[in-house]
């Protein structure tokens, strides 16, 4: 018996050390760290909203109910960790004091919720409850503490996509933009969204790599994603480089390489699979006709275009191949509303992030 209590008491710290990291890798560390407790919370949680947001509802339905998502995933967590934390301390007062596992359970939820209606006369009891109750106030502090910070993420992230409507239409997209811009004459001037975007690209990267719970916040307009908004600004970069006979501007080159790392270090984080070094003339998910179809558009609307369209349609696949398969994996991982080019297209499997984060990237 003696033994089987010593094993109780082992297994309950070993679980108040597992909860007490993964709060840490998730909340307090700069840089994302895989945490199976908080992923296994998301994941089940996915899987039930799956089940509520059914594929026959209407988008804009689908759209309210995953909207819950990430918010409730908070709450789950936190939830998740005290109730480990609560049956942990448990198991620990029942091997330590013996009786009854109520007594235990009353000792346990009095300390980590700091209610006090319950103690102890031994020493090393009354130890253990002051060091639940710490654990208890520095995880809710630690949540009220992370809550401020990633709403401040998602608000920067959504000021830029809402200032993208104006340039490139709701859902956005890249045929909209440039032809916004050389309506009003200011072709050349479309300069300015790359370097916005650069900065842009620049923290998205950083911020959901870091709290990875940000990617599944959802824009408040239904037809506003971060996925499909990267996309339209990716491509819009993509075909003024390759088919619109303007200037060439370096800005354009670094926007493309400053979005496709960071959809591809989103991409690493959700153990998605893409090709890091793929070549220009690997294939991708826009074909020959749709991008002949843009341009005939273009030309319609007197957008001046490139003569030789054998080299352009090279140097667009060449630009798009670097950022398609992650554009479209993350599209379909967040569910992203249709638009032209990104979310239209998405595979057809579902995206499973694993819990426990793997290394391999290439395909």
């Amino acid at each position: 018996m003696l033994a089987i209590r010593i094993l109780a008491a082992l297994a309950g710290a070993a679980v108040v050390v597992a909860t007490i990291g993964s709060a840490v890798k998730t909340i307090v560390l700069p840089r994302a760290r895989a945490s199976r407790i908080t992923r296994s919370v998301f994941l089940l949680l996915r899987a039930v909203f799956r089940l509520i947001a059914r594929p026959s509802m209407s988008y804009e339905q689908r759209d309210r109910i995953l909207g819950a998502y990430s918010p409730i995933g908070l709450i789950a967590t936190l939830a998740t960790w005290l109730a480990l934390v609560l049956l942990s301390f448990t198991v620990i007062f029942w091997a330590i004091q013996g009786g009854s596992w109520l007594h235990a359970l009353d000792l346990s939820g009095s300390s980590v919720f700091t209610l006090g209606f319950a103690t102890s006369e031994a020493v090393g009891s009354r130890l253990l409850v002051f060091v639940e109750a710490g654990i208890g106030l520095f995880l809710l502090a630690l949540l009220i503490s992370y809550l401020p910070t990633i709403y401040g993420i998602y608000s920067r992230r959504e000021v830029g996509i809402a200032s993208l409507e104006v340039r490139a239409g709701s859902p956005p997209s890249a045929r909209e933009m440039i032809w916004r811009y050389h309506r009003l004459e200011r072709l050349p001037e479309i300069h300015e969204v790359w370097v916005e975007w650069q900065r842009w690209f620049a923290e998205v990267e950083e911020s959901h790599t870091s709290y990875p719970v940000v990617v599944f916040f959802r824009s408040p307009h239904p037809d506003h994603s971060w996925v499909t908004s990267a996309g339209a600004v990716l491509d819009a970069a993509a075909l003024v480089l390759s088919s619109v006979d303007i200037p060439r501007d370096v800005e354009a080159e670094f926007c493309i390489r400053s979005g496709y790392l960071c959809l591809r270090g989103i991409a690493d984080y959700f153990a998605i699979r893409y090709d890091p070094d793929p070549r220009p003339d690997d294939p991708i998910s826009v074909s020959r006709e749709e991008w002949e179809a843009m341009l005939r558009r273009f030309e319609e609307q007197g957008v001046p275009l490139k003569a030789d369209r054998e080299q352009a349609w090279r140097d667009f696949a060449g630009w798009r191949v670097n950022y398609d398969v992650p554009l479209l994996a993350l599209a379909r991982l967040t569910e992203a509303p249709q638009a032209e080019w990104s979310s239209d297209r998405m595979p057809g499997e579902r995206i499973r992030p694993p819990v426990f984060r793997t290394r391999a990237r290439s395909s």
